[in-house]
């Protein structure tokens, strides 16, 4: 369950106070737009923890219980909050209850960047655990129908594919590919399929394949066999992953995959930047 289904959910039962991050200035601990509920004893996401958090909190607290105060409140992030981040944030408090449900919906469930996920073993198992926490929709294909579970995070939806690169052709146009099929067959095809997709559409930013720099020049040459260019193979990233975490077990590879992925994802606004205080 994400974290705007959980508000969305508690919202049904109590009203809260929704706290944004209105305006920052200097290091901040979040960017605009963060954002936490303060339910009476609950709260559902944060702003960046901290003595900031603390007193919002509290603040929001004060609220629900009838208080009354500025929208916005300013917070110098210095000594008197014992926080050395030296920015300077403006906070956003707003009541919500659960007539608001649709508007916060469109407000704060977050963009989600399509990712292909092809492949059902260990390591796919392990990613999708991973990526079902970040801002991506995943889809998951596999030529094996029995090998999906049951208990999927609600932004993963699995896909029966038979041959498995059939469903290249239907993938959400930006779509982020990870191919790591049980067969290496298998893996060659899914390859050839985004080749021919990107050169006919140039629409998938980033097509990573498992496995080893030998296993990369293996199927190098047999691409070129089918008449992909020099070019059209250098989109194909091989080994997948961050540099530099050498470990293979599935869930040590699944957190490196997965960070590759959010390096590929559009950077904050630059103006956002700015704003904050990044130079």
């Amino acid at each position: 369950m994400t974290t705007t289904d959980i508000i969305f959910r508690r919202l049904v039962e109590e009203d809260a106070i929704l706290i944004t991050v209105h305006a920052s200035r200097g290091s901040v601990p979040r960017e605009k737009g963060a954002w936490m509920a303060v339910f009476g004893l609950h709260t559902v996401g944060t702003i960046g923890g901290g003595h900031l958090e603390y007193q919002a909190i509290t603040e929001a607290r004060q609220r629900l219980s009838g208080g009354t105060g500025e929208p916005v409140l300013r917070y110098a992030l210095g000594p008197a909050l014992g926080q050395c981040c030296g920015g300077e944030v403006q906070l956003r408090f707003e009541p919500v209850a659960a007539a608001d449900i649709d508007a916060l919906r469109a407000r704060l469930v977050p963009t989600r960047y399509p990712v292909a996920l092809f492949g059902g073993g260990h390591v796919g198992h392990a990613l999708v655990r991973v990526l079902g926490d970040l801002p991506l929709q995943v889809s998951w294909v596999d030529s094996r129908d029995e090998i999906f579970p049951a208990d999927l995070p609600s932004n993963v939806s699995c896909e029966h594919s038979d041959p498995v690169q059939a469903a290249v052709n239907s993938l959400a146009s930006g779509s982020r590919v990870l191919i790591m099929s049980f067969s290496h067959a298998e893996d060659l095809d899914v390859v050839a399929a985004c080749l021919m997709r990107q050169r006919l559409q140039a629409d998938l930013p980033y097509v990573g394949l498992i496995g080893s720099e030998t296993k990369w020049a293996t199927f190098r040459r047999r691409l070129e066999g089918r008449g992909f260019t020099p070019q059209e193979l250098a989109h194909i990233t091989c080994p997948i992953g961050v540099p530099g975490i050498a470990g293979k077990e599935p869930a040590v590879i699944a957190v490196a995959v997965a960070a590759q992925i959010l390096q590929t994802l559009p950077a904050p606004d630059k103006s956002r930047r700015h704003e904050q205080g990044e130079h």
